[in-house]
């Protein structure tokens, strides 16, 4: 309905209906005389009381705020100004419901440009016997922008709040008339229906429990787009994962049993706080807040671990993922990049060659990494122990620390428990151990400087080499310059990558496999 309003054949009287901000560029400020006035005429529009000059409100508490609108597509629905001097002509033509609709555009543009609401608000606080009441009353003063929606009553105006207390004085005894008890009890979440699901894709938020990262992905745009959440939503229920009872979505048998499966996988699959990570991480490309590359890179390596964890059930024929015929095809699934990688490092490292095959059969690739990884060492006794698998919530944690950093787990975290959790603690405390290095330099400066008395003060570098090892730069003959995307920092250190006078540069000595396979070369 808003799509045949606004590229309707003869209407177009809306902008564009697919945004989800809420915001206007200030350049539309200009428009707003306009569009109030074409409102006006021959609508119901006309008693709606809006000042002249009309309420601007800038800035994020505002209807005006360019900020707010970075990494957006489209701004805030309104009238279309383009339009707004046909709309005597225009109205007749529309539906029943599509005239229903354009009102509360309409309503909603012209409110944001009136005064606020003001009401005088009185709360009595009782005391009976030691247990406290409260009676709450409130009476609007001006009505302000919600003149534009006479009809329109909140949830909090409706019932007790919305009556008028008497006179009350302070510390005035009153009188308990017909008391009685309600007996209630909580509920649990209501069913969701096909808006409140919209809703809830759209602020996946909702369902992360990280404190930190909620806040970040409250701006994200969720889990698909406006013009896909339905889609995603009926291509569920042609599948039979979804089906509609009442008015009410519920999932089927079919539907519960596949996301078992999925969450038996990977909990990376189910979680949606990993996929508005994503989002946000590609979000953040558009705007300028991160460097394309290293978006991709860490998108990509999400994918890899999840790829190479189903095949690696493929191969063990698990048919609870991926069917009967799993196992009699493991060995047509090549292994990830991931652990290519790190059977050419651990051959090389062993000198060894790796064996025939492995670069197309994860299985062998698998068994090739099981029998010459690196076991966990605990004296004599477990020096021959395997390494203890990595956990479910240990790749979900990491995943998640990754994709914010914009970096990658490293192959041997993703095998061994005890190397994933050192990986974990190293990256979720580095912002703390740089301000407290940082702190440590300030301090041990000011020391200094107070407790050396000279004549000249020179100014130092943080960190100075001896004066008989420059170290080599990018522009060294023996060094071999790199290109280096943002938020790898910690990647190309691990592998021998160093950063000095404003590049990034491989030392002779280098293995350069690595920056190869990554196109940092």
């Amino acid at each position: 309905m808003a799509q045949e309003l606004y590229d309707g054949q003869g209407k177009k009287i809306i902008t564009y209906p697919r945004a989800e901000v809420r915001y206007l560029p200030q350049s539309l400020i200009a428009d707003v005389p306009r569009i109030v006035a074409g409102l006006r005429v021959g609508q119901s529009f006309g008693a709606i009381p809006v000042p002249e000059p009309p309420v601007i409100r800038r800035g994020a508490s505002g209807s005006f705020h360019d900020k707010g609108l970075e990494g957006a597509s489209h701004h805030a629905i309104i009238p279309n100004v383009n339009t707004i001097d046909k709309l005597p002509e225009i109205c007749p033509r529309l539906s029943s419901d599509e005239k229903k609709l354009f009102d509360v555009i309409a309503r909603a543009y012209l409110a944001a440009l009136m005064p606020d609401f003001r009401y005088r608000q009185t709360t009595a606080t009782l005391d009976v016997r030691g247990y406290e009441f409260r009676a709450a009353g409130r009476q609007p003063i001006e009505l302000g922008w919600r003149a534009a929606f006479p009809e329109w009553q909140p949830a909090e105006e409706k019932g007790d709040e919305a009556q008028l207390l008497p006179p009350l004085r302070d510390g005035e005894t009153a009188k308990l008339q017909d008391p009685k008890i309600e007996d209630k009890e909580t509920r649990p979440p209501p069913r969701y229906n096909e808006g409140t699901l919209i809703e809830a894709m759209q602020n996946a938020w909702r369902f992360v429990e990280d404190g930190a990262l909620r806040e970040r992905l409250k701006e994200a745009k969720g889990i698909g787009t406006p013009a896909t959440r339905a889609e995603i939503i009926g291509g569920l229920k042609k599948q039979a994962f979804l089906v509609i009872q009442g008015k009410h979505i519920v999932p089927t048998e079919a539907g519960l049993s596949l996301f078992g499966i999925l969450q038996q996988a990977d909990p990376a699959l189910v979680d949606p706080g990993v996929t508005a990570q994503l989002e946000c991480l590609l979000d953040d490309v558009v705007i300028g807040k991160q460097e394309m590359l290293s978006a991709i890179d860490a998108v990509c390596h999400v994918a890899q671990r999840i790829i190479g964890k189903l095949t690696e059930r493929a191969a063990a024929g698990s048919p609870a993922l991926l069917g009967d015929a799993a196992g009699s095809s493991a060995r047509s699934f090549p292994p990830t990049p991931a652990m290519k990688r790190y059977a050419d490092s651990l051959a090389r490292q062993l000198g060894i060659k790796p064996p025939s095959g492995y670069k197309t059969s994860i299985s062998i690739c698998g068994a090739f990494l099981k029998q010459h990884a690196p076991k966990k060492a605990d004296g004599d006794l477990n020096a021959t122990a395997e390494p203890k698998p990595v956990s479910s919530a240990q790749l979900s944690y990491a995943t998640k620390i990754a994709i914010a950093k914009g970096i990658a787990v490293p192959d041997q975290a993703e095998i061994d428990a005890a190397a994933m959790a050192a990986w974990i603690d190293l990256n979720k405390r580095t912002k703390r151990r740089t301000r407290s290095r940082k702190a440590a330099a300030r301090t041990a400066g000011t020391t200094s400087s107070r407790s050396m008395a000279s004549p000249k003060r020179v100014r130092k570098s943080k960190v100075e080499a001896p004066a008989d090892a420059a170290p080599p730069t990018p522009n060294s003959a023996t060094a071999t310059p790199l290109r280096i995307p943002y938020g790898n920092k910690e990647v190309a250190l691990r592998l021998g990558a160093r950063y000095r006078n404003g590049g990034w540069f491989a030392p002779p000595g280098v293995d350069l496999a690595a920056f190869s396979e990554r196109g940092w070369l």
